[in-house]
């Protein structure tokens, strides 16, 4: 394994980058499980699952993995967590369609989108873009508590130009949404509501083709960038260079629990197919970067990698196994097989191996196989499996 390492303190970068707004609230993260060391396998985490297949989806139980109830739906379709347990918010063509995992139903309810984009859940917040109009819709995450009777309202915030982006909102209020137009994506700005306007904190346009996001421990947040990434920190921008002139990161993994970022990493821009064979390593507390190369054998997809038990890094590897990296170090510390080995997708929205986290528990679609698995993390045991109609393409657990 080679590890290339950079450390930076760059100052922030306040830049001129006015938005239309109209209104604004939310933030991201995935909270990482609890520290667990049992010798037993942990049952299957307690709630229900959401698979995606060609024109339908399942919602499973997610304890035995039994098919509840299937929904015709349409062709690709995409899954995105609510927040509050319960619900999905599932991408279509006319937006961000409503379902209610607990009956189960795939409702009338759809917040309207031309382009339903990133869907990101923080501290109480559900933030919907809409990549058509870089309109941000902000909701309560607990909005559909009173049941599904009638699609709620929230606040909206509208960039100065469309572009595929994603808004964040911190705890204390403050509105983070990406810049970009319908030709390139070039940074960031931080926002604040003040009566019937926003005021600027802070902006950067020092992260060209800015895409994903991630919240850290401390409400660090991340951008990836094609050189590199984008930190906004108490109230400041930070940019951290690859060590390559093309050093892609577009996805960040991570917990609220540990400051470290594990994101997905490409140096080749015109490498074919998807698959990947090196991560990036951001402290956000020790302002460091770096890049690791994994071994040969540990090639992956942005669907591929989580945090799970201990802040671990798990990655589904196409050799079939979950190897398991320890961000502290940068060393990959265990492995064990969980479905057969896999070929990188022809496009990234092709049906292949895909891993979601819920505590220690992960869940693995095998589309070879029409199957879903759930896989104990501190045992890398399969605890359940079942084997659908379909082959299945996205997964979703309904997280609380």
């Amino acid at each position: 394994m080679t590890r290339h390492t950079r450390r930076l303190t760059a100052a922030a970068v306040i830049a001129g980058v006015s938005l239309l707004a109209t209104a604004c609230a939310t933030t991201s993260g995935s909270g990482a499980a609890p520290d667990t060391a049992s010798e037993e396998p942990a049952a299957p985490a307690e709630g229900r699952v959401a698979v995606a297949y060609e024109n339908g989806i399942a919602v499973l139980d997610g304890t035995s993995l039994e098919v509840v109830d299937t929904f015709e739906t349409e062709e690709f379709t995409r899954l995105n967590p609510f927040g509050d347990g319960r619900t999905i918010a599932v991408t279509t063509s006319k937006g961000f369609q409503i379902l209610d995992t607990g009956a189960p139903e795939l409702t009338d309810l759809v917040f309207e989108a031309a382009a339903a984009g990133h869907v990101v859940v923080h501290e109480g917040k559900t933030v919907l873009y809409d990549d058509a109009t870089s309109e941000t819709t902000i909701l309560d995450t607990d909005v559909f508590a009173g049941g599904y009777d009638s699609l709620p309202e929230g606040e909206t915030h509208r960039s100065e130009a469309a572009h595929h982006g994603v808004s964040i909102v911190l705890e204390d209020g403050t509105l983070l949404t990406t810049v970009g137009d319908e030709t390139a994506r070039s940074g960031a700005v931080a926002l604040h509501a003040h009566d019937d306007h926003w005021d600027e904190l802070a902006s950067s346009d020092e992260c060209p083709g800015i895409h994903g996001e991630g919240t850290a421990a401390g409400e660090a947040v991340i951008f990836g960038c094609e050189d590199g990434a984008l930190l906004f920190h108490d109230g400041a921008f930070e940019k951290f260079t690859a060590p390559d002139e093309y050093g892609r990161m577009g996805n960040a993994y991570v917990s609220e629990t540990s400051p470290i970022v594990v994101g997905d990493y490409k140096s080749d821009p015109d490498a074919e197919g998807y698959l990947l064979n090196a991560v990036t390593l951001i402290d956000t507390a020790a302002h460091t970067y770096e890049v690791v190369e994994l071994p040969d054998e540990v090639q992956y997809t942005y669907r591929d990698v989580v945090r799970g038990p201990e802040d671990l890094a798990y990655i589904l590897s196409t050799d079939g196994q979950i190897h398991v990296l320890d961000p502290e170090t940068g060393e990959i510390v265990d492995a064990f097989p969980v479905v057969e080995a896999w070929e990188g997708p022809a496009e990234w929205q092709d049906p292949h191996p895909t891993i979601k986290v819920n505590g220690d528990i992960a869940y693995v679609t095998e589309p070879a196989s029409n199957a879903v698995h759930a896989v104990d993390l501190t045992t890398g045991e399969t605890v359940a499996t079942v084997e659908l109609d379909a082959a299945p393409n996205e997964i979703a657990v309904a997280l609380g």
